[in-house]
């Protein structure tokens, strides 16, 4: 998860929702909204945390985490989707498809899955043999069939289906 406060003087030209954009692309718009941010908080839900509070709770949490890891306190925290976390330290409001509507939601989507597709690199060196630096962790054919093979290592999430089911007895 992510959190951006946009300088508007300074904007960032090409800004969208990440999954639209090519990773080049979102790697090249990376440092620009780092450098031209006034203020931004990239946060890392462990896969226990997950697990413990199931994905829709974490994932309200990360955004709840990410606004208040700015370094300057936002007035209002526009969130993708159509739910606001209950514990957001300013007022909300919630977007669908905001991601592609909001230059600073875009943004944000842009750190966060930039960081993202960096660890699952990172996971390739750590765990090789499952494929993280080609499918990011999706639940690919590959990837499925690689947790088939190997069985789950300590950052796959427990309540993901695909590996509930291969350590059900």
């Amino acid at each position: 998860m992510a959190a951006v406060i946009l300088d508007p003087a300074r904007p960032i030209v090409g800004l969208n929702d990440s999954k639209k954009l090519s990773e080049t692309k979102r790697e090249a718009l990376y440092p620009r909204i780092i450098e031209r941010a006034l203020a931004w908080c990239v946060v890392l839900i462990e896969p226990d945390e997950i697990d413990r509070l199931n994905i829709f709770q974490a994932t309200m949490t990360g955004m709840s985490r990410a606004v208040a890891g700015l370094a300057i306190v936002a007035d209002e925290a526009l969130i993708d989707g159509n739910q606001l976390p209950k514990d957001l330290p300013c007022r909300g409001r919630a977007i669908v498809g905001g991601d592609a509507l909001e230059p600073a939601i875009s943004a944000a989507s842009i750190l966060a899955k930039v960081t993202r597709d960096r660890l699952m690199v990172t996971m390739e060196a750590k765990h090789p043999g499952y494929g993280f630096a080609i499918h990011k962790g999706y639940p690919t054919p590959a990837h499925l069939a690689a947790l088939t093979l190997l069985g789950p290592c300590p950052q796959h999430r427990r309540s993901f289906a695909p590996v509930k089911r291969l350590l059900m007895p």
